[in-house]
């Protein structure tokens, strides 16, 4: 009998991080770079606008009040783009939109609600259009409020400065890493790419979401949980219709998805009984013609997801984890040893779970199979936690409110309400 420990180290041990590729930005959302970035330009690379308003100096603005206003003569434009801003002499202002440069002469910039908008009454709540007004890039306007040195403007490199890191390599590259790649003019990065993982299910009692049930048959829920689970990862992942309890069927599944597999995983026929498949199928697939590969089917000294099988199968050795087929021991095989395999395809540092401590919060003591870690179904809240649904590995509804497993270790028959319990987050 292996231990969850000992199991897990041989997954980890023999899984491989991806080797690096070259992505467009938005095909490495998701993959971990394995390069540092460096700013190749400031950000932002000229002093900004952060308001609607007027550019002018101030000296010009000082004292300004609504009962005496100062009164500046507008002498252009400034928008966000490419232009050729006017210049701001004494007692000149030039309208400016947010994000245009602060053009020469300016020292500051005063929000458009702290003028008359160039209409000759008081104060205005927005800028409008240029060719809506009188108020236009002509005539004058007047400041009712002064504003010191440099007020509403960005300065050049005030986010990040040019030799500057803005990621490191490690980094899962998410939605605001894309902006700031994008935002700093990178295209292309240097990544691990998301793996491929390929989920099938075994059981002629199978039966698709949405088709009517005959005696005898259940709907396959697993293939879903698992895919969406590979996914959850980081994985791109792709669910194969349940396959029949027929080992030719299964081989030849197998062998057709391992073109788009990084990572195969199986659930359901890896038990005891004569009808399990999967070991069958693949208990001796790599022995003749693919030396070094093979499946290893083994009992873990854990409850649930008591029988496991791990091992290569295919020209690339492709590794594949085959889990029992009750839901939750499916599951909690996937989170305690496929996502961690998933994780290190990626290259990730860190590929597992948060645990914390927590007290437990139950009516009665837990009770756990000596020589097994138990791994229990919880909801933890804070500092608590309080076990969810019964101990059965068939009950998937209690999994669908659980965010935890509450882990009882191997030596540990009984647990007390009130005692301290390692707790490890599905969230």
């Amino acid at each position: 009998m292996w231990s969850v420990d000992d199991h897990l180290e041989d997954v980890l041990t023999t899984v491989r991080p991806l080797e690096p590729i070259e992505l467009n930005l938005l095909d490495a959302q998701g993959c971990v770079l394995v390069e540092d970035i460096t700013v190749p330009v400031s950000l932002p690379p000229f002093d900004n606008s952060s308001m609607d308003g007027y550019a002018v100096r101030v000296a010009d603005v000082a004292g300004a009040s609504e009962e005496f206003p100062a009164v500046l003569e507008v002498v252009g434009d400034v928008a966000a783009g490419p232009s050729d801003p006017p210049e701001v002499g004494p007692g000149r202002a030039a309208r400016i939109m947010t994000g245009a440069p602060l053009p020469p002469g300016a020292e500051t910039v005063v929000p458009v609600e702290w003028t008359d908008g160039g209409l000759g009454e008081g104060p205005v709540t927005a800028m409008r259009a240029r060719s809506l007004g009188p108020e236009g890039a002509e005539g004058e306007v007047r400041v009712h409020r002064p504003a010191g040195a440099r007020a509403h403007v960005r300065a050049a490199g005030s986010d990040v400065r040019a030799g500057d890191r803005a990621l490191e390599a490690g980094t899962v590259l998410g939605p605001p890493q894309i902006a700031l790649l994008a935002a700093i003019g990178r295209g292309r990065v240097r990544v691990r790419p998301r793996p491929r993982v390929v989920v099938v299910s075994t059981g002629s009692e199978l039966v698709q979401p949405d088709e009517k049930l005959a005696h005898g048959q259940i709907y396959d829920s697993n293939s879903f949980a698992l895919t969406a689970a590979a996914r959850d990862a980081g994985a791109i992942a792709y669910r194969v219709g349940a396959v029949e309890d027929d080992a030719e069927t299964l081989r030849s599944t197998i062998e057709d998805q391992l073109v788009r597999a990084d990572l195969m995983v199986t659930t359901g026929g890896v038990s005891v009984g004569a009808y399990d498949v999967v070991k069958e199928a693949l208990a001796h697939v790599g022995d003749e013609d693919e030396p070094g590969g093979g499946v290893d089917f083994r009992t873990l000294a854990m409850q649930p997801g008591k029988p496991q099988g791990f091992g290569s199968i295919g020209p690339d050795h492709t590794p594949i984890l085959a889990l029992p087929g009750n839901p939750v021991s499916s599951y909690v095989s996937f989170e305690l040893f496929v996502r961690p395999a998933i994780r290190t395809l990626m290259g990730l540092p860190d590929v597992h779970r948060p645990t914390v401590t927590a007290t437990l919060v139950a009516e009665k003591a837990l009770t756990s199979p000596k020589g097994r870690r138990q791994f229990l179904r919880a909801v933890c809240d804070g500092g608590s936690v309080r076990p969810v649904g019964g101990s059965g590995s068939h009950l998937v509804a209690a999994l669908a409110h659980a965010d935890a497993l509450i882990v009882v270790p191997e030596e540990t028959e009984s647990v007390e309400p009130g005692a301290e319990v390692r707790v490890l987050l599905l969230r």
